[in-house]
């Protein structure tokens, strides 16, 4: 593998991981939504990666960046409050809490920062090494 694709590996890595922080970011901020309905309150969202592959499969391929497919929307359910006094209630006195859950979210940004950084250290490292192997030219 070149250093080159290694560059395009980290990038790739890089760019998803901004993908799921910034994705991680909107479910905290709407944690705490309501609404008088299921269907328009906030549900959790989450990112799907997969691995981009370029070429067929009978072929060796030397790298294989990060692809970002979609954001899916959580199935889990929500959660229904009997609150008729709050001014978002529906006529049988029902509010609906958005299904992020704060702790998952995040551990899951911990977890994609280290990620990013990961990839950063990677980029870094290469580009190091690179430099050198041009300084061995002279």
């Amino acid at each position: 593998m070149s250093l080159f694709n290694i560059f395009n590996v980290a990038g790739s890595a890089m760019s998803a991981e901004s993908v799921r922080l910034n994705t991680t970011s909107s479910n905290l901020a709407n944690a705490n939504s309501v609404s008088s309905s299921a269907s328009e309150t906030y549900k959790a969202r989450h990112p799907v990666f997969a691995a981009a592959l370029q070429s067929a499969s009978y072929q060796r391929e030397d790298s294989v960046p990060v692809q970002v497919k979609g954001i899916v929307e959580s199935q889990k359910p929500l959660q229904a409050e009997y609150n008729p006094e709050h001014p978002l209630a529906n006529a049988d006195g029902y509010i609906y809490k958005s299904n992020v859950n704060v702790m998952e979210e995040m551990a899951n940004m911990i977890s994609a920062s280290r990620s990013y950084q990961n990839n950063v250290q990677v980029a870094d490292t290469s580009k190091q090494m690179l430099m050198s192997t041009l300084q061995m030219g002279k």
